[in-house]
């Protein structure tokens, strides 16, 4: 069975609330999911052993906060060339942490991203649930495929 980690940096909860979605929906596809807070991520080897990363980030004053910022510096000591990825955050305003981290994972780890960062204001929108299961199914088909 396919494996995945769902790693989040939030300020309100809501970025947490979406990674939760994100793995639901891979779960319905059948992948084994972890899901962590970035402050439980200390180390190399809590980020080996995976076959799919799914990275987000809330958006604070246009960045992404710290802790995550500090998560892919780490992130990059792992070999992570074409693993499944994808990326996500909740925003109040701008919501362009979810941006970065993708193109952090695309580019700089040469990751095997799906289309788009996934950016919500909050899942308990209209459709954010819905949304947040496709993003996940979407990265267990990449998986699958």
């Amino acid at each position: 069975m396919p494996k995945a980690l769902v790693v989040y940096a939030t300020r309100s909860g809501e970025t947490k609330k979406l990674g939760e979605l994100i793995a639901e929906g891979m779960r319905f596809a059948g992948i084994d999911v972890t899901v962590s807070d970035v402050t439980q991520v200390k180390k190399v080897v809590d980020l080996e052993g995976y076959d799919a990363y799914v990275f987000g980030s809330a958006t604070y004053h246009g960045e992404m906060v710290d802790p995550m910022k500090t998560m892919l510096f780490l992130a990059e000591k792992v070999n992570l060339e074409g693993k499944i990825g994808g990326a996500y955050g909740a925003f109040g305003w701008s919501g362009e942490a979810p941006g970065r981290i993708f193109d952090t994972m695309k580019y700089v780890f040469k990751m095997d991203m799906v289309v788009d960062p996934m950016k919500l204001k909050s899942a308990s929108l209209q459709g954010g649930m819905k949304m947040c299961h496709d993003y996940g199914k979407s990265i267990a088909g990449k998986l699958a495929a």
